[in-house]
């Protein structure tokens, strides 16, 4: 019995620790209409972590880095695009809608039905098209097949505000541009971290805050 008590307690301490730093981010924040292009869970989180609706479509869902990097090279293109339904992969950790936009799969994780992703993407991606595309931010991430030189090109692109996350040291760019997380996964059971996960370890590495609002990448608590 001891033991649900002190899972609990830490659960409402933790509870109350988040709620103070959301609360404080959100004051703080007065760049409030951005539009933040993640390929996984990390946009959902941030705007979930500041009290903001959803300016962009790519919440809850997740690309492969093939797809996301296709898409990136020709964004304004494929935003222009709808998306159909196709086949689920025969692999049984597939079990959420999956969609083509264009040549580009997306993978709707959080979603009940392609009803349902539908419905959102294209409301959010209406959202995102009546904002200034200085007031973008993308980001990208070294998990699920996303290399290095992937890493690499996503700096080379015109986007205004980018910002990389890896486990692994990325010759050529700097702490400014991208973010090198600590080793240390034995939290995670030895597997990468997802996009959640991701997102709050970021708050030990950069100042999200002031990213958003002066459009600076300024370094925390760790430097690599």
């Amino acid at each position: 019995m001891w033991i649900r008590e002190e899972i609990f307690i830490k659960r409402k301490l933790r509870q109350t620790f988040n709620s103070y730093y959301s609360k404080r981010d959100i004051t703080k924040l007065k760049n409030n209409n951005f539009v933040l292009i993640s390929r996984n869970c990390w946009g959902g989180q941030a705007y979930q972590w500041l009290g903001l609706p959803y300016n962009s479509p790519f919440i809850g869902l997740f690309l492969y880095g093939q797809c996301y990097m296709k898409l990136l090279r020709n964004f304004d293109s494929y935003m222009q695009k709808e998306f159909i339904e196709i086949s689920k992969y025969a692999d049984a950790y597939n079990n959420h809608p999956i969609a083509l936009l264009g040549d580009v799969e997306i993978h709707f994780q959080h979603y009940q039905s392609i009803d349902e992703a539908q419905e959102k993407w294209n409301r959010r991606k209406q959202r995102m098209l009546e904002i200034s595309k200085d007031n973008y931010f993308f980001t990208i991430c070294d998990r699920r097949e996303v290399s290095p030189s992937d890493i690499k090109e996503f700096h080379e692109m015109s986007f205004k505000n980018k910002l990389s996350f890896s486990f692994d040291e990325i010759e050529g760019l700097t702490n400014h541009q991208h973010i090198k997380f600590k080793r240390d996964l034995s939290k995670n059971n030895g597997r990468p971290p997802n996009g959640k996960k991701r997102f709050k370890l970021s708050f030990l590495y950069f100042d999200l805050i002031y990213w958003l609002n002066e459009e600076i990448v300024i370094r925390t608590r760790f430097k690599d």
